[in-house]
């Protein structure tokens, strides 16, 4: 496994909590990691080198030992990286991509090159969690990139969810396990019956930065699909998050969707305004002619913890009934390189 810092220098920031996510990956899950030669430059340098930073992705890629690559942090540049990608190199040299956030961005490099990759923690934020790594985390890492079978229904949070931020200067904070919120679980909008479709998505924020460039997918492309959709810690208002939504509406998106899931806000936004956001939502798929589509919101990926793990390009059913998701499919095939414990 490689590791890669694609946006901000988040390991040479903070190298014990750095640090604390290379012993979990290599502890509770018997990865031997490798890190990309630039992953760890200082912050400033790496602000001023988005070429290294693309450089360390290719080659993690093209490096026939390395089944897997995972990202330290995220940020909000990657979309600086565009014009050194190459999905070429990814389609080739297929493995398991690993990151949320500004990842978003390699996300859609991996999909462009029809290769699957998957939406869930960073060493730096997941596997570096407070106190230690969540265990629904854990177990949907080993659920979807441990295993060929069915990863199956995505399990409901029993455990709670935490939003409290704990100064990352002070490594003190590394051994103390932040305040948990109590469980919410998700919520239909809208929709019935069941639905399936292959996933696509990421964060809301960084979905922004890449429509109109060269990694956006074609119309068709979205035709059936289950866009998976959650805002970053910055906690972008819900009427902010409806304008976006109309800009999918106006591509003509949102009307050949199967149907859209949301991640539960991040940012710290108050459990009393979540619904806010999916009020937005569905009003926004009303304008567009696609109240019918299934719409749950509360659910846990992206900028929470924890966070369960989404395979791009897979397809998911939302069951409107049981307010659930599940992955029908495996998740690992030739298209992301070995699985059985090969990550």
């Amino acid at each position: 496994m490689a590791i890669v810092t694609p946006s901000w220098g988040g390991p040479a920031c903070f190298p014990h909590r750095f640090n604390a996510g290379m012993r979990v990956l290599a502890e509770e899950f018997g990865l031997d990691a490798v890190v990309m030669p630039n992953a760890c430059q200082p912050a400033d340098w790496l602000d001023r080198n988005p070429e290294a930073r693309a450089e360390d992705v290719m080659r993690a890629f093209a490096d026939p030992s390395i089944s897997a690559v995972i990202t330290s942090i995220g940020g909000d540049d990657a979309v600086r990286l565009i014009p050194w990608l190459d999905p070429r190199v990814i389609a080739e040299n297929p493995k398991a991509f690993i990151g949320y956030s500004d990842a978003t961005v390699l996300h859609f490099a991996c999909l462009k090159a029809g290769v699957t990759s998957f939406y869930g923690p960073t060493v730096m934020a997941g596997f570096a969690e407070n106190g230690g790594m969540h265990d629904l985390t854990k177990a949907a890492l080993r659920r979807m990139l441990f295993s060929a079978s069915p990863p199956g229904v995505l399990p409901h949070n029993t455990d709670g969810w935490a939003d409290e931020r704990l100064d990352w200067a002070d490594p003190a904070n590394q051994t103390r396990k932040r305040r948990m919120n109590a469980p919410v679980p998700p919520r239909l909008w809208q929709g019935s019956g069941r639905v399936r479709g292959p996933l696509i998505g990421g964060c809301a924020d960084v979905l922004e930065m890449i429509k109109g460039t060269d990694l956006w997918p074609p119309l068709e492309r979205w035709d059936g699909a289950i866009l998976f959709y959650e805002t970053s810690e910055e906690a972008p208002p819900p009427s902010l998050v409806a304008r976006w939504l109309r800009n999918f509406g106006a591509q003509g998106i949102l009307g050949r969707l199967a149907g859209l899931i949301v991640g539960r806000p991040g940012g710290g936004v108050s459990p009393a305004r979540h619904d806010d956001y999916g009020a937005a939502i569905a009003r926004v798929l009303a304008e567009y002619g696609a109240e019918h589509i299934p719409l749950i919101t509360g659910l846990d990926f992206g900028h929470t913890d924890p966070m369960t793990v989404l395979p791009y390009g897979v397809e998911a059913e939302i069951d409107c009934h049981a307010v659930s998701i599940s992955i029908p499919d495996g998740a690992m095939s030739d298209r992301t390189g070995p699985g059985e414990g090969h990550a």
